[in-house]
């Protein structure tokens, strides 16, 4: 059970969607360093400075962002309601159409998105994201001196530039960077990705982490080289939380049956179609029975024709159906940076997970830890096989991965933050 702050004080959260578990990534950590807050009492204000909505209306119940009443969602040019905010007209045709691409089969929607995108961004297979303009950057900015926030906490270096304003000199700022983005795009340029921003230098994003007093980091390596490249800032770590989800005793896990968890961002497509491609056909010759199971928006973005034993579910509301069935799971990370959040969400269920080195970095080091390190297609359908047949290791390696989120429990995982966020002075 988390503690309660001795001096409530009201936060303010910079970003341009409302956070929320299950979807994506920033936005679970987003939900889970918010919902800490006020369960210790803290009022904290979301600030969509350029919203996002998946659509013209989004109720916030359905996102669990109220614990007490003690967190309202407002943005620029938004209409709000009791639970529920809402773009005016002419975006609300846009989030429609690009909605109703949706619908469309994977070749022309993906020819359509990419053509839409283009008028914005360029010819880009990836956005990492998208600065604030100016106008935003301004709206932003005004409301948080009007709110004088005890602490405002900033949504990666593309809300930064708000931090220039002369209006906040006197706020405390956290930024919090979920990702080393420059390290980021290195990565996907040398997979062949075309990313907006085109470039991102060391330099650059240095520039834009240095405009808040505080830097948090999401995994341990990235603390540490942040920490080198901002020597004139307080760099902390503040992972994503894990609480455990036992299985329950009724539902028995199913040898054979691997599982998938992930959006469809551009590090996703690329690893699940690598491993469909040359995992895959290993694996069923080792385990002619293999069985998967692909949830998240990365399936419909696979289109049809997939491989034989292959499904792909969506995005369920629930991941705990699946992955308490499931002997394991894959992840196939190649390329990029940060902390693989879905890595997390499977070992809270009490699955091990067979990932490469990239999937694996930033993650505590135990000597049961729940994770299959593989560095080719061969020992990725090798370790898979094994863990997915191994009948008689079931429960052991599920104590295993349930014992592994002590480590990041939510007081542990946040403590940093949180004192860098309530100190007094």
């Amino acid at each position: 059970m988390e503690s309660t702050a001795a001096r409530p004080m009201r936060l303010v959260l910079v970003t341009d969607e409302v956070p929320r578990p299950g979807l994506a990534g920033h936005l679970a950590v987003n939900h889970a360093i918010l919902s800490h807050f006020a369960a210790r009492g803290h009022e904290v204000i979301v600030l969509l400075a350029q919203p996002r909505l998946p659509w013209p209306v989004q109720r916030l119940a359905p996102a669990r962002l109220e614990p007490a009443s003690r967190v309202r969602v407002e943005g620029r040019g938004l209409l709000r309601g009791r639970g529920w905010i809402a773009v005016p007209p002419r975006p609300a045709l846009r989030i429609l159409a690009r909605q109703a691409l949706g619908l469309l089969p994977v070749g022309p929607r993906e020819r359509l998105r990419r053509r839409a995108r283009a008028g914005e961004y360029g010819l880009v297979d990836a956005v990492l994201g998208r600065f604030l303009e100016p106008a935003a950057a301004d709206w932003a900015a005004a409301r948080i001196a009007d709110l004088a926030p005890g602490a405002v906490l900033v949504d990666t270096i593309f809300r930064a530039p708000l931090l220039r304003d002369p209006r906040l000199a006197g706020t405390r700022s956290v930024l919090i960077a979920h990702d080393v983005f420059h390290r980021r795009h290195a990565s996907l340029s040398a997979r062949g990705l075309r990313l907006h921003p085109a470039s991102l230098t060391r330099e650059e994003e240095c520039g834009l982490l240095r405009l808040a007093r505080v830097v948090a980091a999401i995994q341990p390596e990235e603390e540490a080289l942040l920490r080198a490249l901002l020597p004139d800032r307080r760099v902390l770590c503040a992972p994503m939380p894990a609480v455990p989800r036992p299985r329950p005793p009724s539902v028995a896990r199913e040898p054979g049956l691997l599982a998938f968890v992930g959006s469809d961002s551009v590090h996703n497509l690329d690893g699940i179609r690598w491993f469909l491609a040359e995992v895959w056909p290993l694996l069923r010759r080792l385990l002619p029975g293999a069985r998967l199971e692909i949830c998240g928006s990365v399936g419909r973005a696979l289109g049809p024709g997939l491989p034989r034993g292959v499904r792909a579910r969506g995005i369920v509301p629930d991941l705990a159906p699946v992955l308490h069935r499931a002997a394991c799971a894959v992840a196939p990370v190649l390329a990029g940076s940060g902390l693989k959040i879905k890595l997390l969400d499977c070992v809270a269920h009490g699955l091990p997970v067979v990932t490469t080195p990239v999937g694996a970095e930033g993650f505590a080091p135990t000597p049961d830890r729940p994770f299959a390190v593989a560095t080719d297609a061969e020992a990725f359908a090798r370790e898979a096989a094994r863990l997915a047949a191994d009948e008689a290791g079931f429960a052991r390696r599920e104590r295993a991965a349930l014992d592994y989120c002590a480590l990041y429990a939510p007081d542990r995982v946040f403590a940093a933050l949180t004192e860098a966020v309530e100190e007094t002075g």
